[in-house]
């Protein structure tokens, strides 16, 4: 009698141990082999395994093992591949026949087993094998208490991938968020930020760890809006209404100044943000998924598209003004010009028509650059000592406040190239100089001969380009924001323009400050004709 109590007091000390593994979160492996080592134990058993069925392949492999030796795993595939499904006698009998070829391979003397598939619903999941040596009698209980450790180990098993499976779609998301190029943000329902991506990091100048916590309010401090309200304002008048659309913010933000963010560089910067609720099935809002764009480039391309309207219009406007003004007065009827004022009359009237056509010229080099259709017309032996000649030869004549000065080598290369279009290049690099050293001083041009490519450099004494100004130089419609840019005509195409036709020749150019005098100088790089080497 007491032998049987003992054996009951086992069992339930076996099944304490698994349930407290279960609710332990114990590793998978480690709660398996706690199984396996009971229930080989249990009926005093030489060895055990349990093989899962992989979800993708459906094969078993082996996922714990106990008492046998690790050389010797191997040699139990057969109960592992191609398994009868039908149980009963065929089944049984295929098995034994099975474990007299493990028996032999392992050379373990197992003379028994005993099969416990484990279950969810009518799926396997795996099987957990007990092998014996010798003759075993099952114990009153055992073979109840095995399918109860069975049952254990399927729940366990079905808990562990559920877990990997949820873990695995965190990943997923977590990579999505933080992958994202837009800002993604994630507040809490007491509007605590709780998810904040890298490209929010470096949109706004805030690390992650530094946000994570806070209150929105915190960290969203806005310049200026552009619309009617902000998140708080719309929470306050009842935001978010039962199917209720989306709320979108703009903005303009100022970014802190310190040393723990590289764009932590007090700037100000315009965001849209799009807020997103996330609802419960009660109606209550659990999150906020924030979506937040830059659109400080946008906002400074829109300010110079308005910007460039208002300069051609300008630009358009005065030689058509000063054409039709020298017209009118020549039609005259009342006047007896002399001949030197009507020569004089059309020479102005000539060059402001040549003004208006290298303005529509340019819009329409625009144009052709947006729309994919600009072209060069090459030709061979285009000798720019010569182009940089005849152009500082024709602004000499606009001016007597400047000095210039020509430096290239007798033998300075030839090169292939639009000739028309890199004459444009220096008329826009001259005029520039012209026009941003109004004290006047010396430009000077170079020429210099490098293994590959040839430069010329264009350098001015004059007001030189802010800091601040320097990122946009080569945009369209970009100019100086300066009083001196304001009184002096100009679209803000002229670099624009140099740049594209720079780099269809496969060339580069680029600006520096001057060191030791003030001034810009800007530089082109062509390459060299093979021939020429």
């Amino acid at each position: 009698m007491s032998s049987i109590v003992d054996i009951r007091i086992l069992q339930r000390e076996y099944l304490l141990a698994i349930t407290r593994a279960l609710t332990a979160e114990l590793d998978l492996s480690d709660l398996l082999r706690l199984i396996l080592q009971s229930s080989v134990e249990l009926v005093s058993g030489k060895a055990g395994l349990i093989a899962l069925t992989d979800p993708d392949t459906e094969l078993l492999q082996v996922a714990a093992v106990y008492g046998i030796p690790a050389p010797v795993v191997d040699h139990f595939a057969p109960l592992l591949r191609d398994l009868p499904a039908a149980d009963g006698a065929a089944q049984e009998a295929e098995l034994t026949r099975r474990l007299g070829i493990v028996a032999r391979n392992a050379n373990m003397g197992l003379t028994q087993m005993i099969r416990l598939p484990m279950k969810d619903g009518e799926k396997v999941l795996g099987l957990i094998y007990v092998f014996m040596a010798g003759q075993y009698f099952m114990v009153e209980d055992a073979s109840a208490l095995l399918r109860s450790f069975a049952e254990q180990a399927a729940i366990a098993v079905k808990n562990a991938r559920l877990y990997q499976q949820i873990n695995k779609a965190k990943q997923r998301l977590d990579a999505i968020i933080q992958q994202n190029a837009d800002g993604v943000m994630i507040l809490d329902s007491s509007l605590r930020i709780s998810e904040f991506n890298k490209a929010l990091s470096n949109m706004m100048g805030w690390r992650p760890e530094d946000v994570v916590g806070k209150l929105h309010s915190e960290i969203f401090n806005w310049d200026s809006l552009k619309t009617e309200m902000d998140l708080h304002k719309a929470l306050e008048t009842g935001w978010p209404l039962p199917g209720a659309a989306h709320l979108y913010v703009e903005g303009d933000f100022q970014r802190p100044e310190n040393a723990t963010h590289q764009t932590a560089d007090g700037k100000v910067k315009s965001l849209g943000i799009t807020y997103a609720p996330l609802m419960d099935n009660k109606g209550r809002m659990t999150d906020i998924i924030a979506n937040v764009r830059d659109l400080t480039r946008y906002r400074e391309e829109e300010a110079l598209q308005k910007t460039f309207i208002s300069v051609v219009s300008h630009e358009l406007k005065t030689p058509v003004s000063i054409i039709k003004g020298y017209a009118g007065t020549l039609q005259r009827q009342d006047a007896n010009w002399s001949p030197e004022i009507v020569q004089e009359s059309l020479m102005v009237i000539e060059e402001e028509a040549d003004n208006l056509t290298d303005l529509i010229d340019s819009l329409l080099e625009v144009s052709r650059l947006q729309a994919g259709t600009f072209s060069l017309e090459i030709s061979e032996n285009v000798i720019l000592p010569l182009l940089v000649k005849n152009t500082v030869r024709k602004f000499s004549s606009q001016t007597n406040k400047h000095t210039f000065t020509q430096e290239f080598s007798d033998d300075f290369p030839a090169i292939t190239g639009d000739e028309r279009r890199l004459n444009q290049v220096l008329n826009n690099l001259i005029s520039n100089a012209i026009k941003y050293s109004p004290d006047g001083g010396e430009i000077k041009l170079v020429g210099a001969e490098h293994a590959d490519y040839v430069t010329v450099s264009v350098q001015d004494s004059g007001i030189g380009i802010p800091e601040h100004e320097q990122h946009r130089i080569f945009q369209q419609f970009s100019r100086l924001d300066n009083a001196l840019s304001r009184k002096t005509e100009g679209t803000g195409l002229g670099l624009f323009l140099s740049k594209s036709i720079i780099e269809a020749h496969n060339g580069r150019i680029w600006f520096s400050s001057n060191e030791e005098v003030p001034g810009t100088t800007f530089t082109f790089s062509l390459p060299k004709d093979k021939d020429s080497e």
